[in-house]
């Protein structure tokens, strides 16, 4: 389907009422395993996805399905504890539905994290990587359609999608907490399968040092209006055909919760940098 600004407007609105004069800055979206961040903000309120107009569910394991509104490291946030993605049914729009609400909140920047597969062979299972730049090329766009105007313009420019001056204050906070920060480029699969080893091969003949399944549309539609964007990724596994066994969504889970520390330092130190 295709949203009006006017529901885009609507869901906002719903929010607002439950938030008050509360007005967030940054926006998290954190993915599999990765919702622990949402459980730390200070005086949290916090709104199911059900309860708001237009919104989805997220049905993913690990996905808690709600916004958290209230403060991290001083900055005033919005966490989203889970995602919406395309192997669930919904389309590109409806899976990055909510960067525009967030962004008609207030909301400028954007923090986004994820687990994926991880096809660079010189890295190891529990890496944690910063996003450059990502590869999407199968499927439409979740900007597919009526443009709306007042979030941006018919055909954004996508150089840095990524805004260099995040990459630099993330490199700056791993450095300082010690942290072996990897750089790479993520691309886009829309599951619900894992990628075959053929599609790992291509990936990484394409550029691509990550693999996972979201991400994607929702740094897609924070770039068209007008959002900076910071994103991580953990390499939960080594992609298929690496090695010798199967993938398993328990294994994504588990490499989060191993990493959950050193993860949520990373991003709570690039947090507190933020201007």
């Amino acid at each position: 389907m295709t949203y009006t600004f006017d529901q885009y407007k609507e869901s906002a609105d719903s929010i607002r009422r439950r938030i008050g004069a509360f007005c967030p800055k940054v926006a998290m979206i954190l993915g599999s395993g990765l919702g622990f961040l949402g459980d730390v903000v200070e005086d949290p309120v916090c709104v199911s996805y059900r309860d708001i107009p237009h919104f989805k569910a997220s049905t993913a394991p690990g996905h808690k399905g709600q916004l958290v509104f209230g403060t991290l490291e001083g900055r005033p946030v919005a966490v989203m504890q889970g995602r919406m993605h395309h192997y669930e049914g919904y389309s590109y729009e409806e899976v990055s539905y909510a960067v525009r609400v967030l962004r008609l909140l207030g909301c400028d920047t954007l923090i986004v994290t994820n687990a994926a597969g991880c096809v660079n062979t010189d890295w190891n299972v529990g890496e944690l990587m910063l996003i450059t730049d990502q590869i999407k090329i199968f499927m439409e766009s979740p900007l597919r359609g009526e443009n709306l105007p007042e979030f941006g313009v018919r055909f954004p420019d996508s150089s840095h999608l990524y805004t260099p001056a995040l990459q630099d204050l993330a490199r700056q906070s791993a450095g300082e907490l010690g942290i072996d920060l990897k750089e790479g480029v993520y691309m886009y699969f829309p599951g619900p399968q894992y990628e075959t080893p053929a599609e790992v091969r291509f990936a990484r003949i394409a550029g691509a040092d990550a693999v996972g399944m979201s991400t994607a549309p929702e740094v897609i539609v924070a770039g068209h209006c007008g959002m900076q964007v910071l994103g991580f990724t953990l390499c939960s596994n080594m992609a298929a055909g690496i090695l010798d066994q199967p993938l398993s969504e328990q294994e994504v889970l588990d490499a989060a919760e191993a990493c959950k520390e050193k993860f949520s330092r990373l991003v709570l130190a690039c947090l507190k940098k933020l201007s």
